[in-house]
């Protein structure tokens, strides 16, 4: 339904679709786990299926969001969705996505994110190119990213600050990704917040090995 509302340019409606496949994504292994899908059918991997739908909705569909914006020219477009979809095969690939602290190792693919933001914000074509190209090489890289949910430090000011980027959110989608500046202004904030908790963490850490 996302990737139909995308080829219709009806961008508000398809990350509403895609909003809907975010929420399904954080109660599905609930709903397996309470029906023991394990165990009643061990031939399934969950986690391979769980990862066949993520890459759908976090990477595929807003790369076809991105090439249906008409923002840019399309060879630009077709080149950064290529970036995206090629870097974050490799990426899912990876065994290593998570630490120990459920952190998130490396920029987790969540390009549905980067796109919807991208597409509030409709930066010069040079901008976004090289901002892409930055995210694809940090998902190799060793940056952490704050897991929202799991992740203990600043939880309650993190998950405040996520419910005010969602509703935000919502009203871009009602508005059809038309927003004012102050919609704006506090989703790019919240999104600087949510980077520079992987900086603090990266100090905390590096603080610990030279303490001990």
């Amino acid at each position: 339904l996302a990737l139909t509302a995308a080829i219709e340019q009806k961008m508000g409606l398809a990350f509403a679709w895609l909003g809907l496949a975010l929420l399904v994504d954080g109660i599905d292994g609930t709903f397996a786990r309470a029906w023991a899908v394990q165990k009643y059918a061990p031939q399934l991997s969950g986690d391979v299926l769980d990862l066949v739908v993520d890459y759908v909705t976090y990477v595929f569909v807003p790369a076809v969001i991105l090439l249906m914006s008409g923002l840019y020219p399309h060879w630009l477009l077709a080149l950064q969705g290529a970036i995206i979809v090629l870097s974050a095969a490799l990426y899912f690939a990876s065994n290593t996505m998570k630490t120990d602290d459920y952190w998130f190792r490396g920029f987790p693919a969540v390009w549905n994110l980067v796109v919807f933001h991208i597409l509030v914000f409709q930066p010069p074509a040079i901008v976004t190119t090289i901002g892409v190209i930055l995210l694809a090489l940090a998902q190799a890289s060793n940056f952490t990213l704050v897991h929202p949910v799991r992740v203990k430090m600043l939880r309650p000011l993190t998950l405040t600050l996520l419910g005010v980027w969602v509703i935000v959110a919502l009203f871009a989608l009602y508005e059809d990704m038309k927003v004012d500046s102050i919609s704006q202004w506090i989703l790019g904030l919240i999104a600087v917040y949510f980077l520079a908790l992987g900086l603090l963490r990266s100090e905390e850490h590096t603080s610990e090995l030279q303490s001990h």
